[in-house]
């Protein structure tokens, strides 16, 4: 009886071994200090042939202790511990792996990014389903993934073709400084039937007049000496005109001027508005592509879950064949593994949301599906204290010099509406040419020079009204200007204050990971020796699986709001606007 009770000692032991080699840690093997050794969370999808292989392996450990022991004298529970111990030394040796060796590295990228544009034309869409079924993964890092966003990104397209537009738009004020030079010409044919009847009348009065003065003439001579006289007379016209006209305005009240000057405080903003929309694309895109990370670490964590209720579950149906367990436990155990299995479907979930998301924002082909390619480490070092922070923001938003220039064009605004009431100043320089090819006479022409004012000394207040919504919209500016000032200290100092709470996070969560390498160490050393349980050991594995993601977690969110602060400030020396495609 004492060697089967013996037996059924080492079969739990040994059923403890299978788990503790799911998430493993010891002593001797601690993480690097270093963040960049958690570059990526443990690829655990190996771990159930792994996990198979111990299952098995325990059972023949327990066999052949259970021979070795029967080979013992039964008055040495010594040598029976001693040799417990050796066989655990010996199963730890074989089976367990440290935090290290199952760390994936960073991805080799794509070599080619440009690959994954989509089509030129911004109109197309596909119509086929094979045209938007995705391909394999592209991994791509972060540099690349900025480099597709800014070429790609449809609101810098837009932000720099509105930049384009105000070009256009003073260039076209500044026409105004040069005088504008205009040809006339035409060409017309017509007819007057007012021109018919006054020859006729002419002719008859010639007729009358003749047969008068001769009474030898018949009517029918008469008629024909008269009709000769108008041989050239005749009611139509075919007429050319032609024209060249000079004009130019020396004064117009200053509405001129402002125009220009509105037109250069206009481009301005809308330059402005390209670099904060780059800004915005480069802070998405950072985002998204650091939340794919976690979400592909989530993914992992989730994976050793299930590997560790799955293990879990194979110890508690091996403890209760064993009469060591309840049915009790395996039904937690399976509840356990059942809810482990729905945090991975949704967390596979997520993690497709994730990609299609940063696909979304890089505006990359339709059939593309991406990957994160660069180790999950620190993204830089925030060297600036808040205060000079806060002022390197005011002095390179481009919210608020563009909330600047809003005002002053507003004044610009007044200056013309008041414009409309001052004297205008012209000259005016013409020179025609005309010639009716219906008549006998040579062409004609004639020119005019002359200076021009006008001055409307009443409009009804129209111009005041609109000067008064010039000035007010100054004032709207004004305190807009105030109020982004505000929000910008705002998020410079909330991205601030979580840049360094996801600091500290780091450090807190690189010493809950070597705490809870070294709790488990504890847990199995203790269960070896009889005074622990097998209940430790598999909360021991969950803490350190929840250290490790609350690492990864860490450095993502300090990622996120190291970006976010660089947002905020804008303008950092390596953004490269200057790079712009």
């Amino acid at each position: 009886m004492g060697k089967q009770n013996q037996f059924i000692q080492v079969v739990g032991i040994s059923t403890a071994l299978a788990i503790s080699n799911v998430v493993p840690a010891t002593a001797e093997n601690k993480p690097d200090s270093g963040l960049n050794n958690y570059a990526h969370l443990v690829k655990v999808s190996n771990l159930q042939g792994d996990n198979q292989r111990t299952a098995s392996s325990s059972s023949a450990f327990s066999l052949s202790l259970f021979a070795e022991q029967d080979k013992q004298p039964t008055s040495s529970p010594t040598n029976f511990s001693r040799l417990v111990a050796e066989k655990l030394a010996q199963a730890d040796d074989s089976t367990q792996e440290t935090t290290q060796e199952i760390i994936q590295p960073a991805q080799q990228p794509i070599s080619n990014p440009e690959r994954l544009n989509p089509s030129g034309n911004p109109l197309s869409f596909p119509t086929q389903p094979n045209e938007v079924e995705v391909d394999d993964q592209k991994p791509i890092t972060l540099e690349q993934a900025i480099e597709l966003s800014l070429k790609n990104n449809q609101e810098i397209a837009e932000a720099r073709l509105r930049a384009e537009r105000g070009e256009a738009t003073l260039r076209q004020e500044r026409a105004a400084l040069y005088p504008t030079l205009d040809l006339t010409s035409g060409l017309s044919y017509g007819n007057s039937a007012f021109l018919d009847s006054v020859i006729d009348q002419n002719i008859d009065q010639e007729v009358e007049q003749a047969l008068e003065n001769n009474p030898n003439l018949t009517e029918d001579l008469a008629r024909q000496l008269a009709e000769d006289q108008f041989t050239n007379a005749s009611s139509s016209s075919f007429n050319f005109t032609g024209g060249l006209g000079i004009n130019y305005e020396f004064y117009n009240g200053g509405r001129r001027g402002a125009s220009i000057r509105a037109a250069e405080k206009q481009l301005r903003i809308d330059e402005l508005d390209l670099e904060r929309v780059v800004e915005v694309a480069r802070f998405e895109t950072a985002r998204d592509y650091y939340s794919l990370q976690n979400s592909d670490a989530q993914v992992e964590i989730q994976i050793a879950a299930v590997e560790d209720a799955s293990q879990t579950l194979k110890d508690a149906q091996l403890l209760e064949e064993a009469g060591l367990g309840t049915r009790f436990d395996v039904l937690r155990a399976e509840v356990e593994l059942a809810q482990a299995q729905q945090r991975l479907t949704t967390a596979r979930a997520n993690q497709s949301i994730a990609r299609r998301q940063l696909a979304e924002t890089l505006s990359v082909d339709h059939s593309t599906d991406l990957s994160t390619a660069d180790a999950i480490e620190e993204a830089g070092v925030w060297n600036l204290a808040l205060a000079e922070t806060i002022v390197q923001a005011f002095k390179n938003r481009a919210e608020l010099e563009q909330l600047l220039l809003q005002r002053e064009i507003g004044q610009e605004q007044r200056t013309i509406a008041l414009s409309t009431t001052r004297p205008t100043l012209s000259a005016n320089a013409n020179y025609s040419l005309d010639d009716d090819f219906e008549d006998d006479f040579d062409l004609s022409d004639q020119y005019s020079v002359g200076l021009n004012l006008q001055w409307r000394l009443y409009d009804g207040g129209s111009a005041r009204a609109a000067a008064d919504q010039a000035e007010t919209d100054a004032e709207i500016a004004a305190t807009q200007f105030a109020n982004q000032r505000n929000q910008i200290r705002f998020a410079v100092e909330q991205a601030y204050f979580q840049l360094e709470s996801n600091q500290n996070n780091i450090g807190t969560a690189t010493k809950e990971v070597e705490l809870a390498e070294e709790s488990l160490r504890l847990a199995r050393l203790r269960f070896q020796a009889g005074v622990g349980t097998q209940t430790d050991v598999i909360d021991a594995q969950t803490q350190l699986t929840t250290a490790r993601g609350n690492l990864l977690s860490s450095i993502t969110d300090y990622n996120q709001s190291y970006v976010d602060l660089q947002r905020q400030v804008s303008n950092t020396p390596d953004n490269s606007l200057q790079d712009l495609p």
